[in-house]
């Protein structure tokens, strides 16, 4: 397998021919001085050899497997690295979450991957699926990426996606939830530079990919939506442009130029609840096609279910990721209201 990857430089292709586990792992050190380590399927990292580096960066992709355009931008990126085309001076652990979700064409195969980590790979029923233990492979990946370093290097992992409808902000990112800790101006600015000016302030844990790296590791992590699900081969990649760039000046070192924190170049949110739902009979009262970000007023009637009625609590609200379908007791929709600039550091 290493003179495969070393051959067609395509760490995707191999991925995808080898979705549920590779026989062993491998390493091998390109001609810049890049040392590359496969861990395991879909699981590659990259370190250089030759300078002095200071942060450890996670790009996830297909952590749901329908969502294409995030394993297109990391495995060009991944491509140009083995092509030592992409001069890389930071550490980087590129991970493809769900491989045979991404040859089944869907989301997940038998349980939502991004569901699952922070521990809930381990709790309630169906503890042998396979999303539950590649979470906690997962897990167990980044932390060994993460604590194989000294203390005091910035930890970053940004998680890429993208969502199931189309949106009024198109590119938006979910920053998790961090207790006492401040947000940071610079990796907004950073966000807003790759064209991803929207930013969603959780109100609470998660068990979401993000919050696992922010919570465990006290990393700058974000779940990121890059626009709408589309097919592999399908995107505009031209969309991406401004990600691209702004990733691969991270990665080599480069100067980022970003902006001063200006709140005139960012739309950001506060979520105020999520809606769970609790019976099998539970729907939204608006069309299937209303976009992520539609406000609503107060007492505008959501949702129905069980004979009761969700409304709206504050003097608007918006809405996003409503999903009717899932399971009884997760959640069908993240509720917004505005967010000011007083926890931002």
């Amino acid at each position: 397998m290493v003179h495969e990857l070393k051959l067609s430089k395509d760490f995707l292709a191999l991925t995808l021919a080898h979705p549920q586990h590779l026989a062993e792992s491998f390493e091998f050190t390109l001609d810049n001085q890049v040392h590359v380590e496969v861990w395991d399927t879909g699981v590659i990292v990259f370190e250089p050899r030759n300078v002095k580096h200071s942060k450890d960066i996670v790009l996830s992709c297909a952590v749901h497997g329908n969502e294409t355009a995030p394993i297109e931008l990391c495995n060009d990126l991944m491509t140009k690295m083995l092509s030592e085309e992409l001069q890389l001076t930071e550490r980087v652990l590129f991970l493809i979450g769900n491989p045979p979700a991404i040859h089944n064409g869907t989301r997940f195969i038998d349980e939502n991957l991004n569901r699952l980590f922070n521990g809930a790979h381990s709790k309630g029923e169906g503890l042998s699926n396979p999303e539950r233990v590649r979470a906690k492979n997962l897990e167990q990946y980044v932390d060994r990426f993460f604590s194989s370093q000294q203390a005091g290097r910035q930890r970053i992992h940004y998680d890429l996606h993208t969502a199931i409808r189309g949106s009024k902000h198109e590119k938006f990112a979910i920053y998790p939830y961090r207790g006492e800790r401040k947000y940071s101006r610079e990796q907004i600015m950073f966000l807003e530079s790759c064209g991803v000016n929207t930013i969603l302030f959780h109100h609470e844990p998660t068990t979401t990919f993000s919050y696992f790296s922010s919570q465990n590791y006290q990393a700058d992590a974000f779940t990121i939506e890059l626009g709408k699900v589309f097919p592999m081969g399908q995107n505009d990649m031209t969309r991406f442009i401004a990600m691209k760039e702004m990733l691969t000046l991270l990665l080599s070192g480069q100067d980022l130029q970003l902006p001063e924190f200006d709140l005139k170049r960012v739309n950001l949110y506060q979520v105020c609840r999520s809606v769970n739902k609790h019976f099998d009979d539970f729907e939204f009262t608006f069309a299937n096609d209303v976009e992520n970000f539609t406000a609503f007023p107060r007492g505008y009637i959501l949702a129905k279910e069980g004979g009761q009625e969700v409304t709206v609590e504050h003097e608007f609200e918006a809405i996003v990721f409503p999903n009717a379908k899932v399971p009884v007791g997760q959640r069908t929709v993240l509720m917004l209201k505005a967010a000011d600039d007083s926890n931002i550091d």
